[in-house]
């Protein structure tokens, strides 16, 4: 079953999977020399969290439109943003007031996978 999805929506998902392949590969070539390896593994954590939901928002293309699945893509954008974002910036040295912003990703995350399983509640008939 075909299931519309916008532009937007469309880009976002395909921009996510190349960022999240590009900052994998940036991590374990270009800065494996340069940063130390506590700051090789908040990197590594950021790819990785990145990565997954790129796919969670390949998932919610699955999905027919609907609210949940709305609030479901853009959590997960804004968790990538503010979650990777921060664990990136982090690694690189930004200062460490940044920390707090790691959690906001976390959470949108979080209501990111909420609203992907009201989604596919509201799918099931």
């Amino acid at each position: 079953m075909r299931h519309r999805v916008s532009n937007a929506t469309a880009a976002l998902v395909g921009a996510a999977g190349a960022t999240a392949v590009a900052f994998g590969a940036f991590g374990a070539h270009a800065l494996r020399n340069t940063l130390d390896a506590s700051a090789l593994a908040t990197w590594h954590t950021g790819v990785e969290y990145h990565f997954w939901h790129a796919l969670a928002l390949l998932a919610t293309c699955l999905l027919p439109a609907s609210r949940a699945r709305q609030v479901a893509q853009s959590a997960f954008a804004l968790g990538i943003l503010f979650f990777s974002g921060s664990l990136y910036a982090l690694a690189l040295g930004a200062p460490r007031w940044f920390g707090p912003v790691t959690p906001l990703g976390g959470v949108a995350f979080i209501v990111g996978w909420l609203a992907l399983g009201f989604a596919l509640r509201a799918n099931r008939d």
